[in-house]
């Protein structure tokens, strides 16, 4: 079955069709033999039968070579014969496969102009004209099947097109979101980086005043140094990870790219956990019923970590608003584990659409993904049984208790 794929470049269905057909027309040829008209109408007939092996991919040839090897049967006054259902096959595969339907126009008028002599060589006590009507009446409808089908193919080959092409600026779409988000994200987390080396050289002056008057202060403000200086280093391999080629975005289900929010905030400016609270202030104020709620004890996350659980929460109430519409109850959950802090936003789905959303500037599940694979951390996003939209974050932890910064006077 590969092989006659291979050769043939068709499916295997299509080539036994056309075997199918081709063994039927020589079937009737050698019919012939028997018959008055004797082998020459035989060789007609097998000639036929060859040239429809390659009715699909050359339809106009062999529309014109068995209306040819038709004329012969014609001039040899042999009358109608049964293989002469070859030229209605080649008709139908002209007018369907043909790149121009003036082709199978041309091939209609040419085998209703054979009609004409076919039917006077049918001995029917000279009533020529019934038989010239029969004929080209089945010649008829055998045009207008293949036109039918003709038309039909065509509409399903641009409904394909266009799912391709659709599905290629969808991935182009995703991509340049991706890039997009990962642009925002370095960007973050260079300002991040930038406040860790900043405290490092105002500790490391505070030190250089201090080590002498006092050596405990100094110490401390050392221990501050290092302690900064090997988080902003992790910082630094995240945001080289970040700026690295991107891989092919995944395909999200549910809530994807969003434009609707109320929680727009400066690009530049530094976020953390204590704006939280006014955060949901402003979703309170676009109609959302949020409520929070916060399990375990509340850990200092570093300044990178930080940013991504409010630009998580931030982006999930904004799915919520847009998706599950202006009076939708939500519940923000932060739980902080030993291992790991676990952002959770669940919306009940019976709110209605927010009217004149600003934009957010973020990109859906798929700037979620990116910010939280920064930290290797996991996300799940999916429709709950109850009705609306369930969004869970888990971040890991650093294995090393964050340090608090201290300024040495």
């Amino acid at each position: 079955m590969t092989v006659i794929r291979r050769v043939l470049r068709r499916p295997l269905r299509s080539v036994a069709f056309d075997v199918f057909v081709v063994g039927l027309v020589l079937l009737f040829g050698l019919v012939a033999v028997a018959s008055q008209p004797g082998w020459k109408a035989s060789l007609v007939g097998v000639g036929m039968a060859v040239a429809l092996l390659f009715r699909r991919a050359h339809p106009v040839t062999v529309a014109g070579v068995v209306g040819a090897l038709g004329l012969v049967q014609l001039i040899g006054a042999w009358g109608p014969l049964p293989y002469d259902i070859a030229v209605l096959v080649a008709l139908y595969s002209v007018v369907k496969y043909a790149d121009r339907l003036r082709d199978g126009v041309l091939a209609g008028i040419g085998a209703l102009a054979g009609a004409v002599p076919a039917a006077l060589q049918i001995e029917n006590g000279g009533r020529w004209w019934v038989s010239a009507i029969v004929l080209g009446l089945v010649t008829g409808a055998v045009w207008l099947v293949g036109l039918n089908v003709r038309t039909r193919r065509l509409y399903v080959l641009s409904l394909e097109e266009r799912a391709a092409t659709l599905e290629r600026e969808r991935e182009a779409e995703a991509r340049a979101a991706v890039a997009g988000e990962r642009t925002r994200i370095a960007r973050e987390l260079h300002d991040v980086v930038a406040h860790g080396m900043a405290v490092m050289i105002v500790q490391a002056d505070g030190a250089r005043f201090m080590i002498d008057r006092d050596p405990e202060a100094a110490r401390q403000a050392v221990k501050v140094v290092a302690d900064t200086g090997r988080q902003a280093l992790e910082e630094m391999r995240r945001l080289v990870g970040v700026l690295r080629e991107p891989s092919a975005p995944e395909a999200t289900t549910g809530p994807g790219p969003d434009d609707a929010a109320v929680g727009g905030d400066p690009e530049r400016r530094r976020l953390v956990l204590a704006e939280l609270p006014a955060l949901l202030d402003r979703f309170r104020d676009a109609g959302l019923r949020v409520r929070q709620t916060v399990n375990g004890e509340p850990a200092t996350l570093p300044p990178g970590l930080e940013l991504t659980v409010y630009r998580v929460a931030q982006e999930a109430l904004t799915n919520a608003l847009k998706h599950a519409g202006v009076g939708a109850e939500v519940e923000l959950t932060l739980e902080y584990g030993p291992d790991d802090v676990v952002v959770r936003v669940v919306d009940d789905g019976q709110g209605r659409p927010a009217a004149n959303p600003t934009p957010s500037g973020g990109h859906g599940l798929i700037g979620m993904r990116e910010r939280v694979g920064v930290y290797d951390g996991s996300l799940a996003a999916g429709a709950r049984l109850a009705g609306g939209w369930q969004l869970e974050v888990r971040l890991p932890l650093p294995s090393s208790a964050a340090t608090t910064e201290v300024i040495a006077a």
